[in-house]
C-alpha cells in the first residue's frame, strides 16, 4: 500500500507527458477578442504554417481595425511547448471575455490533453485557468496583461498522439 501511493505521489510530480507530438502538424494561428457573448469581434487574418525546427509565427499589426490592433508576438512550438515572446513596444492587451491567441491544429482529435504554464519560462501573470483546449484548438487568454520586451509566455502541453493531419 506504501509501495503504490509512493508511486502515485511520484507520478503526479512528474511534468507533462504523453505520447505526442507537435512537429510536423499544420497549424493556424488567429488573435481574436470576443464580446460579453463571447462571440468574436476581432479576429487577425489567420496564418498557417507546418510545425518545425524555425519559429512557427512572427506576428506583426495588420492595420485593418480601428481602435486595436495585433500586437506583435513571436511563437516557437516545440514538440510538446509552445513559447511567446514580444518585442520593444510596451502596452496592455485589451480587457475583454477573451483576448488572446487561437492555434488551431489540423486534426479530427482532442490532440492537447494536458497545458500547464512553465513558470521558470514565463514573466506574465497567466494562469492554467486562462489556457483551455476543445478539440484540435488552444485558446489562450492574456486580456488585461501587460506586454513588452520582458514579457514572456511558456506552455507546456501533453500531447496525444493521433495521426497527423
Amino acid at each position: 500500500m506504501i509501495a503504490r501511493a509512493f508511486g502515485f505521489l511520484l507520478l503526479s510530480a512528474l511534468p507533462l507527458a504523453a505520447g505526442g507530438t507537435l512537429d510536423g502538424r499544420i497549424v493556424t494561428l488567429n488573435v481574436e477578442t470576443w464580446n460579453d457573448d463571447l462571440l468574436p469581434f476581432f479576429v487577425s487574418e489567420g496564418r498557417t504554417v507546418t510545425v518545425g525546427a524555425d519559429v512557427e509565427f512572427d506576428m506583426l499589426p495588420e492595420g485593418r481595425t480601428v481602435g486595436f490592433d495585433v500586437v506583435p508576438v513571436r511563437v516557437e512550438i516545440r514538440p510538446t511547448r509552445i513559447e511567446f515572446s514580444y518585442g520593444e513596444e510596451v502596452g496592455r492587451f485589451l480587457d475583454a471575455p477573451f483576448n488572446g491567441y487561437v492555434l488551431r491544429f489540423a486534426v479530427e482529435c482532442a490532440l492537447i490533453e494536458g497545458a500547464k504554464i512553465d513558470p521558470a519560462g514565463t514573466t506574465m501573470p497567466v494562469a492554467d485557468a486562462d489556457i483551455r483546449s476543445d478539440g484540435g484548438a488552444l485558446f489562450i487568454d492574456v486580456a488585461g496583461l501587460d506586454y513588452g520586451p520582458k514579457a514572456k509566455l511558456a506552455i507546456d502541453l501533453a500531447v496525444s498522439d493521433c495521426l497527423l493531419g
